[in-house]
C-alpha cells in the first residue's frame, strides 16, 4: 500500500469515527429534545386547564354579580316604600271615616290622592297581598297576630279577618298581612 493509500483510510477511519460518535450525540439529543418537547406540551396542557378554570370562574362572577345588580336594581327603594306602607294603611283608615261624612267632594278629593299615591307604588313594583275571609292560613304568607273560636266549622284552620294588609315588592314580600286565624 502506498503512503497516500494509508493517509486516505486513515483519513476515512477517523472521519467516520467522529461521525458515529456524532451520529450517537445526535439520537441522544433527539431523545432528550423529545422529553423536553413532552414536558413542554404537558406544561402547556397544565396551564390550559388553568386558564379555562379561571375563565369559567370569571364568567360565573360576571353572572353573580349581574343578578346581584339586578335585584338591587329591583329593591332599590324597598326602604322608602316600606316606610311609606303606614301612610297607606292611614290613608285606607281616613276613606273609611270620610265616607260616613256627608261631604262627598272632600271624600272625592282625597280618593284622587289615594288614588295616585297607590298607582305611583304600583309603578314601583309595590303589590297588594289579596286575602279574604274563609282563605287557607299559609305561615309562609300571612302573619297570624291572634286565633279566635271559628263561627263555623268551614272557618277552622282558615282566615276569619285581616287586620293589617300585606305587600309584595317584586316577588318578595316586604310585609306580610297580619290575619286573625279560626281555631
Amino acid at each position: 500500500m502506498s503512503k497516500k493509500n494509508k493517509v486516505e483510510e486513515m483519513d476515512e477511519v477517523i472521519n467516520n469515527t467522529p461521525v458515529e460518535q456524532e451520529e450517537n450525540t445526535s439520537e441522544e439529543t433527539v431523545v432528550e429534545e423529545l422529553s423536553v418537547e413532552e414536558q413542554l406540551q404537558e406544561d402547556l396542557g397544565k396551564e390550559k386547564d388553568k386558564f379555562l378554570r379561571l375563565f369559567a370562574e370569571f364568567e360565573n362572577y360576571k353572572k353573580r354579580t349581574s343578578k346581584e345588580r339586578m335585584e338591587l336594581f329591583k329593591t332599590a327603594g324597598q326602604e322608602v316604600i316600606v316606610s311609606l306602607l303606614p301612610i297607606l294603611d292611614d290613608f285606607d283608615r281616613a276613606m273609611k271615616e270620610l265616607s260616613k261624612s256627608e261631604d262627598k267632594e272632600m271624600f272625592t278629593g282625597v280618593e284622587l290622592i289615594q288614588n295616585k299615591f297607590k298607582e305611583t307604588l304600583k309603578v314601583k313594583g309595590l303589590q297588594e297581598i289579596t286575602i279574604k275571609q274563609g282563605d287557607a292560613f299559609d305561615a309562609e304568607v300571612h302573619d297570624a297576630i291572634t286565633q279566635i273560636p271559628a263561627p263555623n266549622k268551614k272557618l277552622k284552620g282558615k282566615i276569619i279577618d285581616v287586620v293589617e294588609k300585606g305587600f309584595k315588592l317584586g316577588d318578595k314580600i316586604i310585609r306580610h298581612p297580619k290575619v286573625v286565624v279560626g281555631n
